[in-house]
């Protein structure tokens, strides 16, 4: 397993996220984390990342406990695309894209020709290939969310999670960047968690499924899970199933 949760209870504030979650996230597989909002996705993300530590339970990141782990080998290992970035300093999309490589250099060593063609190939694969001299401040909100996804797959870790990836993206960088990252696992060497709001992109793009009930009540697994049941409970909204071209659509009734 590239990702083991054990008895894993996350709370924040009085929000009980998740209690005594069981989880395994293997090579391969694209898990979307689906939920209200204010049910605690970004905080369980976080969680997972070890940017805060868990009320109860333990999470192993290939098989070791992940408090355990140097923050260098975790960055090796797992890499994470927040919600919303803010630049704290200008710099051009090149050399945003290279903080990626910051996990695999030495102390005081330049990145070098193999890290900068990485980071190009990343930057083709999301389209910004001719931007590299472009300030990130003149970037429009899509552009730096796929300049995000380029510099997650600069560092080039086994496990991704991505929070909300689609934000600021029309529909056909959505489904690009889906398919990008869907192509990523095709070779079982990475497994993803996405937070995702849109049940039909999880259900097109996903092969498992963390649902996020609240008050620490969850279910997890394949598109089993994803029932009428659970999907109206879980939104506390009516739906409706219908046939589409590449998968099932929901819709709000």
């Amino acid at each position: 397993m590239v990702l083991e949760t054990r008895a894993l209870t996350v709370v924040i504030g009085k929000t009980v996220v998740c209690r005594e979650l069981d989880m395994q996230v293997g090579k391969g597989e694209r898990w979307g984390i689906l939920g209200r909002n204010g049910a605690g996705k970004t905080t369980l993300l976080h969680t997972l990342a070890g940017l805060r530590t868990p009320e109860a339970g333990n999470i192993r990141l290939n098989g070791r406990r992940l408090e355990r782990l140097p923050r260098r080998t975790v960055a090796r290992q797992l890499g994470i695309l927040f919600q919303d970035h803010q630049d704290s300093f200008p710099a051009t999309v090149m050399e945003t894209a290279l903080t990626g490589r910051h996990p695999w250099l030495g102390l005081m060593q330049w990145e070098g020709a193999a890290d900068l063609a990485i980071a190009r190939r990343a930057l083709q694969h999301v389209a910004l290939d001719g931007l590299e001299a472009r300030n990130t401040g003149t970037l429009s909100g899509g552009e730096r969310r796929r300049l995000g996804i380029a510099t997650l797959l600069t560092q080039d870790p086994s496990l991704m999670l991505l929070d909300e990836p689609t934000n600021h993206l029309d529909i056909h960088y959505r489904i690009a960047v889906l398919e990008l990252l869907r192509k990523l696992t095709a070779g079982n060497e990475k497994a993803l968690l996405l937070v995702l709001h849109d049940i039909n992109l999880a259900l097109r793009f996903c092969n498992r499924f963390l649902l996020l009930f609240g008050e620490g009540d969850c279910c997890s697994g394949s598109a089993a899970v994803m029932t009428q049941a659970n999907l109206e409970r879980l939104y506390d909204h009516p739906l409706q199933c219908l046939q589409g071209a590449a998968s099932p659509v929901w819709v709000a009734r």
